[in-house]
Formats: C-alpha cells, sequence, structure tokens
C-alpha cells in the first residue's frame, strides 16, 4: 500500500472549528445545534481527505469523534450532487445494531437541514419496514452485513450506485465473521468509488485486508491503542472469583457516581450478575447478543435516560453504547485480550470529562493483567478501601 503516513498528537494540533474545512453552512448550523464547537484530531485530519476524494485507512478508537470524521463530508457531497437517485451512494457498514442505531441517529442530528435522507437496516427486528424505506428511497445506508446480505439476495437492495463506503470498526466485523459477508457485499459495489476504512486495531490481518480494497489510502493515526486518556483514573483490586459479586455490590452501594457500565466477558456471566446484584437490592440491566433487539434497545435507553444506573455488557454488545459523561467503568472480568482492556474503559473520560475504571482482577488473571499494563505502558495503582469507600492510591 502506497499510503501517506499522517500521525496527530492532540497537544500538537491548533484549534480548529468546522468552517475551516469549507463545510456548508447548513451542516454547520447542524453541527453548532448539537453544541460540537472545535473539531478532533480525526475530524480534522479526515474531513479534507474525504472532501477530496481520498480513499482512508484510519485507526482510530472509539470516542475520538470518528462518526462525525467521515459522517460530516459524506452528507455534504450527498448534499451537493443534484442528479437523483433510487438506490443508496455512500453504504456504512458497522458490525452491530447497537452501532448502527447510533450512527443513524447521529447522521440524522447531522443532516436534519438537508435534503439527505439516511437509513439503519440490522437484523433482529422485522424487516418489513426496512424494505418499505428503502423502496422510497435512501442516500445513505447504515447496515450489518448479514442483514444487508439477507436483503441483496431477495431482490430488495441494490449497491450499484454506491459512490461511498465505510467500513466502521472493521477490526470488530472481521473478528465476528463477517470477513465472507463482507467481500460479498462488495462484489455488488462498483470499483470505482471512495472507500473509508476505520479500526480500532490495525494487526498485519487487518491491514492485508485493508490493501485489497483501498486504493492510494491517506493513512490516520489517532490515539495509538496502547494510549488510554489521561483524565480516566484507573485502578485495581485483587478479588478472588468466587468473591467478585460481594465485592462489585459493595463498590456499587457506597459509590458516589450514578451510572456504572459493567464488563463481563460472558453472556452468562452478565446475566447471572443481574441476577445476583438484584437479589442484594441493587437494580442492573444486561445487554448482549443472546437479547432480543427489543430488549437491548430498551436496556440502553434506559440506562442513557436514568432509568437504570448499572448496565453489564459484554464486549460485543457495548459497541453501540456512546455515552460522553460515563463517570464509571468496570472490569469484573479481565478482557483477554488487552486492547480490549483500552476500548473499555475509553468509555469514560470523553470530550475531556473525568472519569473512573476499575477491574477486578483474581488470581488466575494476574496474568492477563501483566500483559494489560505492559501494553499502556504503566503499572495499575491498587484502589485502597477508606471508610467503606474505595479510593486510587496515585
Amino acid at each position: 500500500m502506497e499510503a501517506s503516513n499522517v500521525l496527530w498528537r492532540y497537544h500538537n494540533l491548533q484549534k480548529m472549528s468546522f468552517k475551516n474545512f469549507g463545510i456548508i453552512d447548513p451542516i454547520i448550523k447542524a453541527v453548532n445545534d448539537i453544541g460540537y464547537m472545535l473539531a478532533t484530531p480525526i475530524q480534522k485530519q479526515a474531513i479534507p481527505l474525504i472532501l477530496e476524494g481520498k480513499d482512508i485507512i484510519g485507526c482510530a478508537q472509539t470516542g475520538t469523534g470518528k462518526t462525525a470524521a467521515f459522517a460530516l463530508p459524506i452528507l455534504q457531497l450527498l448534499e451537493s450532487d443534484t442528479k437523483k437517485y433510487k438506490m443508496p451512494r455512500a453504504l456504512v457498514l458497522v458490525p452491530t445494531r447497537e452501532l448502527a442505531i447510533q450512527i443513524d441517529q447521529s447522521v440524522a442530528a447531522y443532516s436534519k437541514h438537508i435534503r439527505v435522507s439516511r437509513l439503519a437496516i440490522y437484523g433482529g427486528v422485522s424487516q418489513v419496514t426496512q424494505v418499505d424505506r428503502v423502496r422510497k428511497g435512501v442516500d445513505m445506508l447504515i447496515a450489518t452485513p448479514g442483514r444487508l446480505m439477507d436483503l441483496i439476495n431477495q431482490g430488495h437492495v441494490s449497491l450499484s450506485e454506491v459512490k461511498m463506503l465505510v467500513l466502521d470498526e472493521a477490526d470488530s466485523m472481521l473478528d465476528m465473521g463477517f470477513v465472507h459477508d463482507i467481500k460479498r457485499i462488495l462484489k455488488y459495489i462498483p470499483q470505482k468509488r471512495q472507500t473509508l476504512f476505520f479500526s480500532a486495531t490495525m494487526p498485519n490481518e487487518i491491514r492485508k485486508f485493508a490493501n485489497t480494497i483501498l486504493h492510494q489510502p491517506a493513512e490516520i493515526n489517532v490515539s495509538p491503542v496502547s494510549s488510554t486518556a489521561e483524565k480516566i483514573v484507573q485502578s485495581v483490586s485483587f478479588v478472588e472469583k468466587k468473591d467478585k459479586a460481594a465485592f462489585l455490590a459493595n463498590v456499587l452501594r457506597n459509590s458516589d457516581v450514578k451510572q456504572t457500565l459493567i464488563f463481563t466477558r460472558t453472556k452468562h456471566g452478565a446475566d447471572r450478575l443481574v441476577r445476583i446484584l438484584g437479589k442484594g437490592g441493587i437494580a442492573a440491566a444486561s445487554i448482549h447478543g443472546n437479547k432480543s433487539q427489543t430488549a437491548r434497545q430498551r436496556a440502553l435507553s434506559s440506562f442513557k435516560n436514568g432509568g437504570v444506573n448499572i448496565l453489564i455488557a459484554t464486549d460485543i454488545a457495548a459497541r453501540g453504547i456512546d455515552i460522553q459523561e460515563l463517570p464509571f467503568v468496570i472490569n469484573y472480568d479481565l478482557p483477554v485480550d488487552s486492547e480490549t482492556y483500552v476500548h473499555r474503559i475509553g468509555r469514560t473520560g470523553r470530550a475531556g470529562k473525568e472519569g473512573k475504571a476499575l477491574s477486578l482482577c483474581s488470581e488466575e488473571e494476574k496474568p492477563t493483567l501483566l500483559k494489560i499494563q505492559k501494553l499502556i505502558g504503566f503499572q495499575l495503582p491498587i484502589a485502597k478501601e477508606r471508610n467503606n469507600n474505595l479510593s486510587i492510591n496515585n
């Protein structure tokens, strides 16, 4: 791949508003309505390149402003094309239903002052409404690979007019086994197109796959996966597996924060923890792949709106959780993949806000903890109990 390497660090970047990119006034107005004041590093680099028609390979984690980085210029390009189309001109492929819904909501906000239509299609719900919307015409399609292939095979969706393709969280899509669906989908898209490839991690197999679908891409690397936000106060407590639930309940009872996102390794573990906490008078909801789409959205909405303050999630299901001021993340189980630790705790400490991240580590998980600490470059401080409250020994 002949890629221009653009490595940007937050502290070296000057303040820049979205007006500097030549974004049209209706989109600027929508951005201002949301409250976005200054562009993030990935937005500063991606937006001009996308408007120039460049392919992009971007390594960016959740919380860096990635959605706006590709959505704003795509919306502008779609708005500037006055020709009428029946089928989508932009396609965004994502790994989960939650992320599809999240991006759809963001695009709806960005496009409210322009005439660009969008639609999210995903499994777990009836396809009737989705098919009806596609038939009426849609400019930007946000889709999970499985449902998209189903609708293509049934003849409901044509990708022959797609001019811009986005693969978001490509590493997660490949980990979830969507590679074959993606390859099949690519056959339905014109080869002459603009492709934007975003991944939180960039191992060799991901980069090799990107090589096959990108043309002379510009490379953007924002917030390397080994880095964690400076304003996240991280700590670890050494707790044996059999004692974790009781320890967690004590932490939650004495915590002064309201919203807490807890990660478990398995779907069964998430449901079990909800039951255990419930017996102790602590209300919690769980979100994972075995839940119906309705149940997942109900739990997520309740968490975002404050109906329930504790959400227990598996890693894949949590991909669509985007709460700007989430104060507390707890790793009930340490992730096997060290990079997942960075993604998990990155749910807090966003947009300059402070956050806390506590990990519960059993004796058998200590080798995993060592790998995490090697990746992030420092030893996690031990959380110490003072007056029944945990505090961080920095």
